[in-house]
């Protein structure tokens, strides 16, 4: 059953009939459907009534006039008496819109419609707009929307359409119509027609070289759809597009337009993402770059608070950053409204921003938050109390008062609020890093707690915090505060341990201390008192004071006496109680018959066990060295209680494949050590690292011994079991007790087995003479054995060998010692029969100053010297000479009978005037050789007169010469080419170019001595009393003269 009123007027009936309705219908079938209606319009008055609806079409909303008006229609035309009937709009209310103007945004990529509908027959009516848009040609419609809204006399309507499609890739075309919806008629039947299709170019086209690529700058948000196009020209042909490098494919559009559909597009850079178009990817004819934002977020954990009731302080997460570069798009900005006062507040910072509170009566505050960049917004609410968002300020002024060893007073200060509220304060104390204590206490303005049982000489951090006890928001920040508490004296006696040794005569005890604990020290230990307690002498007590940290004292004791010993530990405060140790004048005290065990270490360590003492016992004591192959030993132990009889030794230090060794120790009531037990073993086991170095002894044709004497097994990183000896021959027969293996090289060989091993010696026998072994020698332990090294060779000697040995031996050594005979003889006969002949170059003579005169290094130059003794020793030979200054020659015979003179002066013995000695040359033999003559020349009367004074000497030196030089040839029958005159230097000798006019006057000639050599060409005849004594013999050729 349905109502509907309709407008009574005089009747309209229009009364058309079934053709000319189902012609007016043809425009309104998509509203009417395919049911006839006959339509009527009454104006003036309303009328209800109640029809069925049985004649309605479903969906249909059923009209109805009164029965009269049917009767009518009825009776007037030939519509059916129960046909349905329909009230008819007037033809006026079929309304046709007017598009105003249509403009396009690039920067949004829409269209932006204005219309109006002229003459509308009442003040506002309700509409419907079907607005439709089509690209590149009119039938090719891509968009349409029915648009409803309530439309004025004069009104322009707004619409605006965003293409995902780049409005410049081709031209658009929008037209629209409308229809009536308005509640006071009947729903329509109608649109209206459509407007004339409007054009909209956003670009013109491009030019036949041109390229174009749009949007340009595109902003969007990350994982967002992006649509790209491009438009060529008619002659550019084969376009590729490229993203970032990356090739992307298109669809075509249009003859020259094609799109590339971008989805979920990622953010890459601030700086924006390339894209690109050309006919490849190095020639680039336009392109675009796309601006892609990080999404803005809505803001977290947004939240406002007061530290003193005139500031809030709202704080929030603000996101990922969504600024881009180039000034594209800022990051976001914040803004902060309060709703019940209407203020707003633009905040300076990401993640924060204050609020001032105003002083009037407002406690509830009704914020938003809102967060906005260029492509959306985001907001936040928060609704709260004042009274309920107090975070205290954090407490100040933390002091400490009356700090002893134990406890201290605690002081701090607090801000004081508006409403002056009691404080919840918290105090809490850390020591090591862990909380020691926790207290609360009321506060309001100042502050106090008493803190009880430290520990001496220990570093506390103390903290404190305080939240509003009225409502709890939030606690104030921790502030915190260190102290240390005063010393007291060391509170457990140290723990002592020793290790004996003997010699003779006397006993080394080493003593050892373990650091107290911090809490056992109460304070920095200085220095350890030893006291030495002899108990078999009343003599007075030895004190050692030994500085900390040392933790080890040496003491040499009489092994005749038992002592007790004394170990206290000092601070600034005082002493710690005494460990005493007694050391029995007996160390030894049956340890040699305590025989060593071996253990097996697991991960956790060594379990040991022992066999308890009989009679009473203190306590037991475990000593070992961790690490043992060290100098320093480490030396460690464990105490345990007298009823316990094992315990397990763990230790960082513990390594595989090192041998530690336990000594356990029984602990008498008088504080006596007696050793029980001795254990030795590995943790983990290692095979051996480095076989022995063995060596070949007793070698003969059918045996040799190999030796390993230097081989340790304290250190190997295992027990060592014994020794495999493999030996290999060419012949491959593996004798009584060996068997035959395969080496690790895949060789064959001989194997023996050494059970022992302290066995370092093994004999191989029955070997054939001349014949090459190789054997190896490697220790096995029950984790393996020895590496794989590398066989040495032996090769046994014949069997004839040693006796040839015996005979050529002797003969090397007769041979040599006959070398070393002929060696030494051979000198002896070259001393006796040929000596070397002295050469004058050697002669140290030569070494004296040369002259100007006469440069030659071989020169000689002899003055002021006074010749007391002149010796000749020469026999001449028969050589003629013809001598400058003489009347004849002088023959062979004659030379051979006749004396040979040189220059020669000399001054008597008894000559006491003082005078200038006679200066001469000696020339070399070379030089003598070399010039064709030998001797001088005569003295001419331009020499300086002081020489020529010499000349004038009497006859009787020169007789004495002649008798000498005579007999002295004949003392010399041999006919030497050599004679040697000596001389020692003048004292006043000195290099003197030329002689003086006046020169000083030389000392007596007897202090001089010379020797010279005359050859045997030297030939003079017999000299008289009145012969010129400027005479002068010359030497023959090959000759010499020194």
């Amino acid at each position: 059953m349905a109502v509907i009123s309709v407008s009574e007027t005089t009747l309209l009936l229009a009364l058309l009939s079934l053709r000319t309705l189902q012609s007016l219908g043809s425009q309104g079938d998509d509203l009417l459907g395919s049911e006839t209606f006959y339509q009527v319009d009454r104006r003036l008055e309303l009328h209800s009534c109640v029809v069925s609806s049985a004649h309605l079409a479903p969906s249909r909303a059923p009209f109805c006039v009164p029965q009269a008006w049917q009767d009518t229609v009825a009776s007037q035309s030939s519509i059916p008496r129960d046909a349905p009937v329909l009230a008819v709009l007037d033809e006026r209310l079929l309304l046709t819109p007017e598009l105003l103007n249509v403009s396009i945004s690039s920067e949004h990529q829409s269209l932006h419609l204005q219309w109006t509908v002229p003459n509308l027959p009442h003040q506002e009516f309700r509409m419907v707009f079907q607005v439709q848009i089509s690209r590149f040609e009119r039938s090719k419609v891509i968009w349409e929307e029915n648009y409803r809204t309530t439309v004025t006399q004069g009104q322009v309507l707004h619409r605006s359409w965003e293409s995902e499609l780049p409005l410049e890739c081709g031209p658009h075309f929008v037209r629209m119509k409308s229809g009536v919806v308005d509640a006071k008629f009947p729903k329509p039947g109608f649109w209206s027609s459509w407007t004339p299709w409007e054009k909209v170019v956003a670009q013109d086209s491009p030019g036949p070289n041109e390229l174009l690529v749009f949007p340009k700058d595109k902003l969007v948000e990350e994982g967002s759809d992006v649509t790209l196009c491009y438009v060529s020209g008619s002659n550019l042909k084969n376009i590729s597009c490229y993203l970032n490098s990356e090739w992307i494919a298109g669809e075509q559009l249009d003859s020259n337009v094609f799109a590339f559909n971008l989805s979920n597009i990622p953010f890459i850079r601030k700086t924006g993402t390339n894209f690109f178009c050309g006919k490849n990817s190095t020639h680039k004819e336009d392109g675009t770059v796309l601006f892609v934002s990080k999404v803005l977020e809505e803001p977290k954990d947004f939240s406002c608070e007061t530290r003193d009731f005139e500031t809030l302080k709202c704080t929030w997460e603000p996101g990922p950053d969504t600024g881009l570069a180039w000034s594209k798009q800022p990051s976001q900005s914040y803004t902060l409204l309060e709703s019940f006062s209407g203020r707003k507040e633009h905040c300076q910072h990401r993640s924060w921003c204050h609020w001032q509170i105003s002083q009037g009566s407002q406690e509830t505050y009704n914020f938003t938050l809102l967060a906005e960049n260029r492509l959306r917004k985001r907001s936040v609410n928060l609704l709260f109390n004042l009274t309920h968002r107090v975070h205290p300020m954090d407490p100040q002024s933390i002091k400490f008062e009356n700090v002893s060893a134990r406890s201290a007073i605690m002081t701090w200060k607090e801000y004081s609020l508006v409403n002056h509220c009691t404080l919840l304060c918290q105090v809490e104390l850390r020591g090591e890093g862990e909380i020691m204590q926790q207290h609360n206490v009321s506060v309001k303005v100042n502050g106090e707690y008493v803190l009880s049982g430290l520990e001496p000489d220990t570093q506390y951090v103390t903290q404190v915090r305080c939240t509003s006890t009225s409502h709890f928001w939030k606690w104030s920040d921790w502030v915190p505060q260190k102290i240390i508490t005063s010393e007291a004296a060391p509170s457990e006696a140290p723990d002592v341990w020793r290790n004996v040794t003997s010699e003779p005569g006397r006993q080394n005890v080493a003593l050892f201390w373990k650091p107290l604990s911090k809490h056992q020290a109460n304070g920095k230990i200085l220095f350890y008192n030893v006291v030495i307690e002899n108990l078999d002498s009343a003599s007075r007590l030895q004190l050692l004071s030994i500085p900390a940290p040392a933790t080890r004292q040496e003491l040499t004791l009489d092994p005749r006496c038992s002592y007790r010993i004394h170990v206290t530990a000092n601070n600034s405060v005082g002493t710690s109680p005494a460990s005493i140790l007694a050391v029995a004048g007996d160390p030894g005290n049956g340890t040699e018959n305590v025989k060593e065990e071996r253990i097996a270490g697991t991960e956790g360590g060594f379990p040991l066990s022992w066999k308890p003492k009989s009679g009473d016992v203190a306590g037991y004591v475990v000593d070992w060295c961790a690490h043992p192959r060290d100098t320093s030993c480490d030396f460690q132990w464990k105490r345990v209680g007298p009823n316990t009889t094992r315990t397990v030794i763990s230790s960082d230090a513990f390594g595989p494949g090192v041998r530690y060794s336990f000594r356990i120790y029984g602990l008498s009531t008088k504080r006596i050590a007696y050793l029980l037990a001795k254990k030795t073993g590995y943790c983990q086991e290692l095979a051996p690292s480095y076989n022995p170095q063995v060596n070949i002894k007793n070698l003969t044709s059918h045996s040799f011994t190999l030796s390993w004497e230097n081989y340790s097994t304290e250190y190997q990183p295992s027990f060592i079991l014994g020794y495999h000896v493999y030996l290999k021959s060419k012949a491959m027969q593996c004798h009584s007790g060996f068997e035959e293996r395969t080496h690790s090289d895949d060789s064959v060989c001989c194997k023996y087995k050494i059970d022992n091993p302290e066995q370092k010696m093994f004999i191989a026998e029955n070997l054939q003479p001349e014949s090459l072994y190789e054997f190896l020698v490697t220790p096995y332990t029950s984790v393996g054995e020895g590496p794989n090294g590398t066989f040495r060779n032996v090769t046994t000697p014949d069997e004839h060998s040693h006796i040839l040995i015996r005979i050529i031996l002797p003969m090397i050594l007769c041979v040599l010692l006959i070398m070393i005979l002929c060696y030494w003889k051979s000198q002896w006969m070259k001393e006796k029969c040929y000596p070397d002949i002295p050469d004058p170059y050697k002669s140290s003579i030569l070494s004296m100053k040369k002259s100007k005169e006469n440069p030659h290094p071989t020169i000689m130059n002899v003055k002021d010297c006074i010749p007391d003794a002149i010796e000749v020793i020469n026999k001449a030979e028969g050589i003629k000479t013809q001598f400058p200054g003489t009347r004849k020659s002088v023959t062979e015979t004659e030379l051979t009978s006749q004396p040979v003179y040189l220059c020669l002066i000399a001054t008597e013995n008894n000559y006491s005037s003082p005078g200038p000695c006679i200066c001469f040359e000696n020339l070399t033999y070379e030089e003598a050789s070399a010039s064709g003559s030998c001797g001088h020349g005569p003295v001419t009367p331009e020499e300086p007169p002081s020489q020529l004074g010499l000349l004038a000497s009497s006859g009787s030196f020169l007789k004495a010469l002649e008798k000498n030089y005579m007999n002295s040839l004949e003392e010399n029958p041999s006919g030497n080419s050599m004679c040697y005159v000596s001389q020692l230097a003048s004292p006043l000798s000195g290099d003197k170019e030329s002689l003086p006019t006046n020169p000083p006057m030389p000392a007596l000639c007897s202090e001089y001595k010379m020797q010279m050599a005359v050859p045997s060409c030297l030939a003079s005849p017999p000299l008289s009393e009145d012969s010129s004594l400027s005479s002068v013999t010359l030497l023959g050729e090959s000759e010499h003269y020194s």
